[in-house]
């Protein structure tokens, strides 16, 4: 399964004639290549995979993304506590 995660695009630049940018997904920045997405700006929310950007997304569904992917750590948690299904490990 792959997994692409959004983040916040606070700053673009070039590499090699590459267009790039720092996203921040949370608190935590990374660099990305904007090969497939140049047209992102500061602002834009990302989806990011292995280090690429591969599409843009709008605040609204970036947010939503982030509360399934909360969601999914929570439940991760509760599995390895043993507390789904009412307790039953």
């Amino acid at each position: 399964m792959c997994l692409g995660i959004p983040g916040k695009v606070i700053e673009t630049f070039q590499n090699d004639d590459l267009p790039m940018a720092k996203v921040d997904f949370g608190g935590i920045v990374k660099e990305a290549c904007l090969a497939y997405v140049p047209e992102a700006q500061v602002g834009d929310y990302v989806i990011v995979h292995v280090g690429f950007a591969i599409s843009r997304v709008d605040e609204a569904e970036a947010r939503q993304i982030f509360a399934y992917l909360e969601e999914i750590g929570e439940l991760a948690e509760a599995e390895q506590r043993g507390t789904t299904n009412g307790g039953t490990p």
